[in-house]
């Protein structure tokens, strides 16, 4: 970590702290430890505490919109494809969740106050990642894109939230099936012509 820059060190010690201890029991004079530099050091990168924990979860959030446009480079024209590729990315990164828990879900418990920067981040993050999700549900012929990319969306965000409080074995499988399951079901004999090529 030392070898970083020092704004990439202390976004890499907040991260692995706020995901280890969560964003309140973490002082910034322990990210400054974590990071092998000072508080004052942090504060010239960022403002405040609540300014670094919004800029985590931006590229937490910036990840997870990288999964999107990488399974539209991958399946070009095949919305099926690409909505299944998104479950798999979510199912792939489940085991992961079983130790530290979805980031959005731990911050947003910590966060109740929607006026806080970084809650306010997590809210246009997942308004977007809905936008789309819909577009590909559309794409692929579905009736009512928006009812079955709330399905789905409930069966990702269900799935990370079961694997985290260890409710449910084989989650990623299972995710797998009951998204496949819902997309196929919405499909009216209009979107299966519409779709053949998935």
């Amino acid at each position: 970590m030392a070898k970083l820059p020092p704004r990439e060190r202390i976004l890499d010690a907040a991260e692995e702290l706020f995901q280890s201890e969560g964003i309140r029991r973490v002082g910034v004079q322990a990210i400054a430890e974590r990071a092998e530099t000072t508080k004052m050091a942090i504060y010239r990168h960022f403002e405040t505490k609540d300014a670094l924990v919004a800029e985590w979860l931006r590229i937490v959030a910036a990840d997870y919109q990288a999964a999107f446009d990488r399974v539209e480079a991958e399946h070009p024209g095949r919305p099926r494809e690409q909505i299944l590729g998104l479950a798999r990315f979510i199912a792939e990164g489940l085991p992961a969740i079983s130790h530290r828990g979805c980031p959005f879900i731990n911050s947003i418990a910590e966060l109740p106050d929607r006026s806080h920067p970084a809650r306010q981040v997590i809210e246009k993050h997942k308004a977007r990642q809905t936008r789309r999700l819909v577009g590909m549900c559309a794409e692929a012929g579905l009736p009512d894109p928006e009812q079955a990319a709330a399905e789905i969306t409930f069966v990702l965000e269900g799935a990370q939230v079961s694997t985290q409080n260890g409710s449910i074995d084989q989650a990623g499988d299972r995710l797998m099936r009951i998204v496949e399951a819902i997309v196929d079901q919405h499909r009216s004999p209009l979107g299966t012509s519409r779709a053949t090529t998935d």
